[in-house]
């Protein structure tokens, strides 16, 4: 049974170039109209870091923090790197509940969504080109 998380990290990988984070900021800002209590960070590269995000989030009073990786799938980062610096978050903050959920690309509404997307794109780049759509 899923815990009642009372806070959401939102997590990108992260990126040098600030214009790379704009993306994430733009689904951020659209989240957090609709959901209290959800933050945004970095792997790497970039800030606020998940070590960041999860301090403001208990400075802000969660003792139940969910991150949410918006990757599409699940690779070294998120199986070995992430785990281990979320245990290590735990014992030194010594908070309740600090879960890493599985990433976004895993939900069947995601491939529904970027499928209907590519599908779309296609059609209108075909359509721009003067091209048959099969």
């Amino acid at each position: 049974m899923q815990p009642n998380y009372d806070y959401t990290i939102l997590l990108a990988h992260g990126s040098r170039d600030p214009r790379w984070a704009k993306p994430f900021e733009n689904l951020y800002d659209h989240v957090a109209t609709l959901q209290r209590n959800v933050g945004l960070a970095y792997m790497e590269l970039a800030r606020p870091t998940v070590d960041e995000a999860v301090e403001s989030a208990i400075a802000q009073g969660a003792k139940h923090i969910a991150v949410l990786p918006l990757f599409f799938a699940a690779g070294k980062h998120l199986r070995e790197d992430l785990p281990k610096a979320l245990d290590d978050l735990r014992q030194r903050l010594n908070i309740a509940t600090l879960d890493l959920l599985q990433p976004i690309g895993e939900h069947p509404a995601f491939v529904k969504t970027v499928g209907e997307i590519v599908t779309q794109t296609i059609g209108m780049s075909c359509d721009q080109a003067g091209l048959e759509q099969r």
